[in-house]
């Protein structure tokens, strides 16, 4: 006589119960992971980039312009000098409204440093005065504004993404 293993009974009511019960149990699962749990922290960094401004200034072949101070809210989140041929400066700012704000100075022509950090996608704007010079404007269909001047063979530009004109404009008053 062979015995048979004993088998429960599997009935379609049976199945919708452990199923109630394993979404019961995966929701207290999710739930106690959302109270427990926190954002991860923002990979940006705030950088002092004032302690970079004197060095790159004096290894610098041209007058390299940074803010002394940023406006309130903003936060300094990269900067670098590159002390090759063509020299380089860049800060990264992010606004009080998490916009981004670049300045970027180069020995290169207005043309490639516009296509390098606006975009090849541009439209040249009218000129505007900032502290009694020129600069030009130039917008792309992504949201971004660059104000663009080019003297001695060297182009300082500062592009915004989505940041107000005049706050921008401010900006570039503030750089010395």
């Amino acid at each position: 006589m062979s015995q048979q293993a004993s088998r429960y009974p599997r009935t379609f009511g049976g199945m919708v119960g452990a199923m109630i019960v394993l979404v019961a149990l995966l929701l207290v699962w999710v739930g106690f992971r959302a109270l427990t749990s926190s954002e991860p922290a923002s990979p940006v960094q705030r950088v002092d980039y004032t302690q970079d401004v004197a060095p790159a200034r004096k290894a610098a072949h041209f007058h390299l312009v940074a803010p002394p101070r940023l406006p309130a809210g903003w936060r300094a989140t990269t900067v670098t000098f590159t002390d090759t041929v063509p020299q380089h400066w860049h800060l990264g700012v992010l606004t009080d409204q998490n916009r981004y704000v670049g300045l970027e100075q180069a020995q290169q022509t207005r043309g490639s440093m516009v296509a390098t950090y606006v975009g090849k996608d541009t439209t040249r704007g009218a000129p505007v005065q900032v502290g009694g010079r020129a600069w030009s404007t130039y917008t792309d269909p992504q949201g971004d504004l660059a104000l663009v001047r080019h003297v001695a063979r060297v182009t300082t530009l500062v592009v915004g993404h989505e940041v107000p004109r005049s706050a921008l404009l401010d900006f570039v008053a503030s750089l010395r």
